[in-house]
């Protein structure tokens, strides 16, 4: 589960040995003593932010060096990996895209939902998405354990790689133009799912190919975005299989 590491020596450590590092918070104004953790962290593409030490003090009263990073609880796999041993175990690629989705309990919900319809993983960008933890496992009744999940750092990088390997990308949007039952998730597709704020963004908008809607008749018009990523994962299991 997530751990936290405080202090350079550990820190560093931690990204040169190979651990699955979260994130790294970097006091402001930090000494050059950082700046070694700064280039590892760029390498091994592990998002740093730069906080007020009193964020630090928050989270430990030890001596942190200005430095503090969370192991993840999740492995994270290579997205080019899973795709290629899907197409070579003769399945259909099946891939959940969350753009910014920062809120633990629904990527724990999601990737429940997506493990229990048979995707293939769960993608979600380096930074603004929420920390692979111990709660997110929790929400998830352990699929993030099981569920490969791929951290990518640009989101339309990841979705023009899709297309270019034969996958359809399907943004799933109270904002679309058709119906996600009329868009054919029988092929290999990626469903794309935006943030709990403002849906789906500009960037990662234009590189959804269809732009697809859940019906609603209610006055609210939009579902919470866990429920809507079981409806849309739903649907696939229901085009692939004889459910429907």
């Amino acid at each position: 589960m997530e751990g936290m590491i405080y202090g350079v020596h550990p820190v560093l450590e931690a990204l040169e040995s190979g651990q699955e590092v979260d994130r790294i918070f970097v006091v402001r104004g930090r000494s050059e003593a950082v700046d070694p953790i700064l280039e590892a962290a760029k390498a091994r593409n592990v998002h740093v932010k730069f906080v007020p030490v009193e964020k630090l003090e928050r989270l430990t009263r030890k001596n942190h060096q200005g430095v503090v990073a969370f192991i993840s609880a999740v492995g994270f796999a290579s997205l080019e990996h899973v795709v290629s041993m899907a197409y070579e175990r003769g399945e259909t690629p099946l891939i959940v895209v969350l753009d910014r989705v920062t809120d633990v309990r629904n990527v724990g919900a999601i990737a429940r939902s997506a493990e229990c319809c048979g995707a293939h993983a769960l993608v979600i960008p380096e930074q603004n998405a929420a920390p692979m933890n111990a709660d997110a496992v929790k929400s998830s009744a352990g699929a993030l354990l099981r569920l490969p999940v791929c951290r990518e750092k640009n989101l339309s990088h990841a979705l023009s790689f899709l297309e270019q390997s034969g996958l359809s990308i399907v943004g799933c949007t109270e904002k679309g133009d058709s119906l996600l039952a009329d868009a054919d998730l029988s092929l290999p597709v990626a469903i794309v799912l935006g943030s709990e704020e403002d849906g789906i963004s500009p960037p990662v908008w234009k590189g959804c190919r269809t732009h697809a809607k859940i019906p609603t008749v209610g006055e609210l018009g939009s579902l919470n975005v866990s429920v809507a990523a079981g409806m849309a994962l739903y649907e696939a299991l229901r085009q692939r299989t004889s459910l429907g």
